[in-house]
């Protein structure tokens, strides 16, 4: 009886003690759940790192390899971003945005901005004489920075230089000091708080760290510190001071300065990431009141009939004046227009010609209906009705907007002493290379980039005798094609060439179609994309290619670009150059655009317009 009962009857477990065990289970599961999100968030999960090594990001905030030419020995070299759990975070967030606003080191200006050829956002550099030319002068369009500011602009583009221009001094040195402070404390405190006989000095520390933390988490400035500041400090230096003259384990205690300060960089690159994909997704989305004028123009377009061409015969007679312009922003195509009549001797022979796409269609034909530019002619059309296919024939050709580059030289002079500079290249995109197919009757175009404002009369350009050469185009000759050869294949071209930009281009669509420059550049982008270390810059690569031999060199003065990155540029520049260009990020019509520059632009903007008016469009 005893063996049955003692075999058949188990302990029975107090009901206060399984209640136990469960609320410990879910206070971990609770703790578990907080803590995980914040471990991700700082990349503790993979350990402690400094974040002090090289690094880039691409335009859409996808984490990528930095490039950094060195000119001495003509390599490339590339180290990951140490912080790829930020790249990650940040690239689950960004938007898919419209290439042809902004910049960084993505495809497209862009915006952007990358480090080596990597369409920018953004967003250029002061002008500098150079004696890479054979002319009295030429325009440097680089800047030249220390190597902290490389490495910035290596990673988010013309954001550094627009946060380096609008830093503020602040008067912060108390706070900074008492930061310090609490470094100190914080390294100490865990190693005075494992000795028992050190317990009222432990007290003492944690009750200054907590009194510090909260002060520091309300103030910036000096101004929003409390009255009885000074004593707090005094308080937090003899507690340190004690912690000092105690027995610990410097190695306990640089350990945790280390940590410490590994948390401090993890947290100050999540904040610049976070900064600067902030700048990025501003210069990359159409403000309210551009998307306001957009809007009420299409409604109105179905509002209004009888919208047709009336002055065909104009749009396909060779013996006019042919301008074209790829733009998605009706503003900034009017303005390029106006500013081209508003000094062109005779406006009756200017003929204009705006590739755009659907959505922006029926806003432009209404627009350039309604206002009229003395005797020009203006035709618009969407680029998706032609029928064209894109270079591999798999789908339909879509407007494309030039791509910014941004191209990051290192160079070690005799003195041992490193020097960086970053040039800015603007290119044609994909839809610039159909000129011939869109425009069979014509025999020449001048094609300008909607951020351009035109201030003297450009029928020289008509005038020109460019030979066998099809691109007159302004060079670049800081950049030569022998510094891009390792992304230009292994074919043969002239390695003293210079890059050239776009801005303003004079193209003679008779040789172009003779020299069949539309398949050279299919047959270039099939090559270059089978390369998948070159597929970052595979517009600027064949682009180059395709004019290497056939670019007519034009003056310097006929364009001043940067406008849209380089606070730097003399205002009497401003006044002699024949067209400005706001090439780079911070475009005119954006909050964040250059103000001193704003002017030049603004001044081609009918106040009184109506529509303009509506939507809040403050010229």
């Amino acid at each position: 009886m005893k063996g049955g009962v003692s075999s058949s009857y188990a302990i029975p477990v107090p009901a206060k003690r399984r209640w136990r065990g469960l609320v410990i289970a879910v206070l971990a599961l609770v703790f578990l759940s907080m803590l995980l999100p914040l471990v991700f968030l700082l990349g503790l999960h993979n350990g402690f790192h400094s974040t002090s090594g090289y690094g880039t990001d691409r335009r859409n905030s996808a984490p990528t390899r930095i490039k950094i030419f060195d000119q001495h020995n003509t390599t490339f070299q590339s180290k990951e971003d140490s912080s790829k759990h930020v790249d990650a975070i940040v690239k689950r967030f960004t938007p898919t945005l419209p290439k042809g606003f902004g910049n960084a080191s993505l495809k497209a200006t862009g915006n952007g901005t990358n480090g080596y050829p990597v369409p920018i956002d953004l967003p250029k550099p002061a002008k500098k004489t150079s004696g890479s030319l054979d002319r009295d002068k030429v325009r440097d369009n680089t800047i030249a920075v220390d190597e902290s500011e490389m490495i910035c602009q290596l990673k988010f583009g013309s954001y550094c230089l627009w946060r380096r221009e609008q830093r503020v001094k602040m008067e912060d040195s108390v706070v900074k000091t008492m930061k310090d402070l609490l470094f100190v404390a914080r390294a100490y405190y865990p190693s005075i708080a494992k000795l028992p006989k050190y317990d009222k000095l432990s007290q003492e520390m944690k009750q200054n760290i907590q009194d510090f933390e909260r002060v520091l988490s309300e103030a910036t400035t000096d101004k929003d510190l409390p009255p009885q500041n000074k004593q707090k400090i005094r308080m937090m230096e003899a507690t340190i001071a004690k912690a000092k003259s105690c027995p610990v384990d410097c190695n306990n205690v640089d350990k945790k300065f280390r940590q410490l300060v590994d948390l401090t960089e993890d947290e100050a690159n999540f904040h610049m990431k976070q900064s600067a994909f902030l700048y990025k997704l501003a210069v990359q989305t159409m403000p309210k009141s551009l998307h306001c004028l957009s809007m009420r123009l299409t409604v109105e377009y179905f509002r209004s009939f009888d919208i047709e061409d009336q002055l065909v015969e104009k749009f396909v007679n060779p013996d006019l004046h042919h301008y074209v312009i790829f733009s998605k922003n009706v503003l900034a195509s009017s303005v390029a227009i106006n500013s081209t009549v508003a000094h062109a001797q005779g406006s009756e022979k200017l003929v204009f010609h705006l590739l755009t796409d659907k959505e922006n269609f029926f806003a432009m034909k209404l627009w350039f209906f309604r206002n009229k530019y003395a005797d020009a002619a203006v035709q618009v059309l969407n680029i998706e009705d032609l029928k064209l296919y894109n270079y591999h024939k798999a789908a339909p050709l879509h407007l494309s907007l030039p791509e910014d580059f941004r191209v990051s030289f290192r160079r070690v002079d005799k003195l041992s002493s490193t020097h960086f500079r970053t040039q800015y290249i603007s290119m044609f995109s994909e839809a610039f290379y159909f000129l011939p197919e869109i425009f069979p009757s014509l025999e020449k175009v001048v094609v300008l980039s909607d951020d351009v404002i035109v201030q003297r009369d450009l029928s020289a350009l008509w005038n020109l005798d460019m030979g066998e050469k099809v691109n007159g185009a302004v060079q670049l000759c800081a950049v030569k094609l022998f510094d891009l050869k390792s992304h230009l294949l292994s074919r043969k071209f002239d390695e003293n060439s210079c890059a050239w930009t776009s801005g303003v281009n004079i193209i003679d669509l008779l040789t172009w179609r003779v020299q069949n420059l539309t398949g050279r550049y299919q047959r270039l982008m099939d090559e270059l994309k089978e390369d998948e270390h070159l597929s970052e810059t595979t517009g600027l690569s064949a682009g180059l290619l395709t004019f290497d031999g056939l670019v007519y060199a034009l003056e310097d003065s006929w364009i001043l670009p940067g406008l849209g990155y380089n606070y730097g540029i003399d205002l009497e520049d401003l006044k002699t150059a024949a067209i400005l260009h706001f090439d780079g990020s911070m475009k005119p019509w954006l909050d964040l655009g250059i103000p001193k520059y704003k002017r030049y632009w603004r001044k081609f903007l009918d106040a009184q317009n109506q529509f303009l008016s509506d939507c809040n469009v403050n010229p």
